[in-house]
């Protein structure tokens, strides 16, 4: 069975919302269906994208888990965005909270720090 999976962030205003994504995620859009929405693909059946959507722009909660976070926030910060909010968990699990122009939140979450990869015995 394939599963696609499209978590939408809605955006007030495209270009501004166009721009900031691209920066945060590190590339232009996949695809764009309309002059309205653009489209990543973080992994494999796997889309992140824009909508304009006034009405519910801010509201968004997204949180994508990541192989290796670090290396995400500092290529995210290379592209000058900054987290606002950092959490750690009780069993030590990471989040790196971002926030878009409308306030919607984005998140990366990883694995605590040196732990190996899912699937990877650390030996």
């Amino acid at each position: 069975m394939t599963v696609d999976l499209f978590a939408g962030i809605p955006v007030s205003d495209y270009r501004r919302a166009l721009a900031w994504y691209e920066r945060l995620l590190g590339s232009e859009p996949a695809f764009l269906p309309d002059d309205t929405e653009a489209v990543w693909e973080l992994a494999e059946h796997r889309y992140f994208y824009i909508d304009v959507l006034p009405e519910r722009a801010g509201s968004a909660v997204q949180t994508v888990f990541v192989d290796d976070l670090d290396a995400r926030v500092e290529g995210i910060a290379g592209r000058g965005i900054e987290a606002t909010t950092t959490e750690t968990y009780g069993n030590g699990v990471r989040k790196v909270i971002y926030r878009d122009p409308d306030g919607n939140e984005i998140g990366f979450g990883g694995l605590p720090a040196g732990a190996p990869a899912p699937g990877v015995d650390g030996d």
